[in-house]
């Protein structure tokens, strides 16, 4: 019952960091652990639950273990095809079927090395696992934590919406994909002026203009509003940001000019809110996220793009833990057959 119990203090301390900080990965990472304890927990109890039916629900529980890993590399190879037909090839849209194919290599890896018997193989195999094991972990921790913060986020009581840019069309037009920012954005801003007792917020469109655009896409999003019945009085344009960083610190520069310490809304796309979070956390605006539904084919490489930018984000602590799980088993087989080889 240790294990349970386990699980149990961890998803404890999980919802204690949700309450006092929303905004921080390291909900993320308490979520998956509870998760992984707790789905141990319940295949210990299952061993220990005597007659046939608590075998065949463990080896349920096995297989289904074996068979998802499988599972989801077909589906993210599917899904990187769906996403090269839709969105064109582009290195960005290749990421979940390099996603799927890296799990097939890991698994016929594995495959080779319990066949072919050698030392050497088997060492790669481990480690192979072990740090594709690690980020695996903390993907699906992610995943399942920019869910639940999109759950309990809160947008109620701002005094501005900030709707973050995400690139123009080629005719300088707003896509599908920042349209359904500006629509969400306008719908916040729209629920927040019904209850407001004074003037109502003002809603700030973000976005600088990128090498290959016509206009700055604060400019294009500031029109694509007005044209829907938005009053431009309502409106604010922050035109000099480059990406996702520079829109938030320049945004809460305009909001510090027009109202010190004011709070926020922050719109963007649901694959994205999470990370914008932490970023906006990060640069101490006061103010929650909320996501703009995406095509669900789109989501897959979406959420992979966001995770490598927080991985790399942390890259010093994620390549400490990466050098210790590739060193350990290392340093294992070292001692067991090279130092005993050399004085043999």
């Amino acid at each position: 019952m240790v294990t349970p119990g386990l699980a149990g203090l961890v998803f404890l301390v999980f919802l204690a960091g949700v309450v006092r900080e929303p905004r921080a990965f390291g909900n993320a990472v308490l979520l998956g652990l509870a998760l992984a304890l707790g789905a141990l927990g319940l295949a210990e109890r299952l061993a220990d639950t005597p007659g046939r039916a608590g075998h065949l629900l463990l080896l349920t529980l096995l297989l289904a273990v074996a068979v998802v890993p499988f599972a989801i590399g077909c589906y993210l190879v599917l899904n990187g095809i769906t996403m090269i037909r839709r969105e064109s090839l582009r290195p960005g849209n290749l990421l979940s079927m390099l996603a799927g194919a890296a799990i097939f290599v890991v698994i016929g890896l594995d495959v080779v090395a319990a066949r072919a018997e050698d030392i050497k193989l088997s060492l790669f195999a481990t480690v192979a696992n072990l740090v594709f094991g690690y980020v695996s972990f903390l993907l699906v921790s992610y995943v399942c934590y920019a869910f639940v913060y999109g759950l309990v986020a809160r947008t109620g009581g701002s005094d501005f919406v900030i709707v973050l840019g995400a690139g123009l069309g080629p005719d300088g037009k707003v896509p599908p994909l920042l349209a359904s920012r500006l629509d969400r954005g306008h719908e916040i801003w729209a629920s927040l002026n019904r209850r407001a007792t004074g003037p109502g917020p003002l809603l700030i469109v973000s976005g600088g203009k990128g090498d290959d655009e016509r206009v700055p896409e604060a400019t294009a999003m500031a029109a694509y509003l007005v044209a829907r019945g938005f009053s431009a009085d309502h409106l604010l344009l922050e035109e000099q940001s480059r990406n996702t960083e520079e829109n938030l610190l320049f945004s809460k520069t305009i909001m510090d000019q027009v109202q010190a310490g004011a709070r926020c809304t922050i719109v963007t796309s649901d694959f994205h809110a999470f990370r914008a979070a932490m970023i906006a956390r990060r640069l101490g605006i006061r103010g929650q996220v909320t996501g703009a539904r995406v095509a669900g084919y789109y989501r897959p490489s979406g959420m992979l793009r966001e995770f490598a930018a927080v991985f790399l984000r942390y890259w010093a602590v994620n390549l400490a833990i990466c050098a210790v799980l590739v060193g350990v088993p290392v340093g294992y087989a070292a001692l067991r057959y090279v130092v005993p080889a050399l004085h043999g």
